[in-house]
């Protein structure tokens, strides 16, 4: 059985992962909440493995190395993703790494999350690695987007759109939620969509 594959990613209401300087919103853009860092926990409270791509694990792994016990960025989710097994898909990181149970896998990204999740027994899930994943929806290997909106307009200060230069596709609500009264959490099942002349 092959194992689901999310695609998480954090997004302003105008497409941004993540803003620039000078803008400074702040861990979520400011706008977290109970709801929301409880919800974030739950999702990551299951068994499941984590996906990154390199520029995404290095980001991770720097912002965690910089904080300390009490941050907003060691939220209690953000501790239980970094005590998951996790595969960086990378070919110019080497072993070990800064994350208590990561392996570095190497080859076309495509070809190495297909065939982990045919040797996966439990879900994997990837948040951010924006690259990475518009390229796997395209191969269709993306069996769900958990997309959580922040309110908040970045158009000045976002920094690289999450769905820039990705293919198209049709997108199938399965599951939408309300979290500290204004944050919304969509959760898609993705379909390639293809067009001819």
């Amino acid at each position: 059985m092959t194992a689901t594959y999310t695609f998480d990613i954090f997004s302003s209401i105008d497409g941004f992962g993540s803003y620039s300087p000078p803008a400074n919103w702040g861990g979520y853009w400011g706008k977290q909440g109970p709801e929301l860092l409880a919800h974030r926990l739950a999702a990551y409270g299951g068994e499941q493995r984590m996906v990154f791509g390199a520029n995404t694990y290095r980001a991770f792994a720097e912002m965690l190395a910089a904080s300390s016990e009490g941050d907003d960025v060691r939220d209690p989710w953000v501790d239980r993703m970094r005590s998951l097994p996790a595969y960086v898909v990378s070919s110019t990181l080497r072993e070990p790494l800064d994350w208590p149970d990561a392996t570095v896998v190497s080859g076309e990204p495509a070809e190495v999350v297909a065939r982990l999740k045919e040797e996966s027994d439990v879900p994997l899930r990837s948040h951010g690695s924006l690259r990475l994943n518009r390229a796997l929806m395209a191969a269709g290997l993306v069996d769900l987007v958990q997309l959580t909106l922040y309110p908040v307009i970045s158009g000045q200060t976002g920094d690289e759109p999450i769905f820039a230069g990705a293919a198209d596709f049709d997108l199938e609500l399965l599951e939408s939620r309300t979290l500290d009264s204004d944050i919304t959490e969509l959760i898609y099942r993705p379909t390639l969509r293809t067009w001819s002349n």
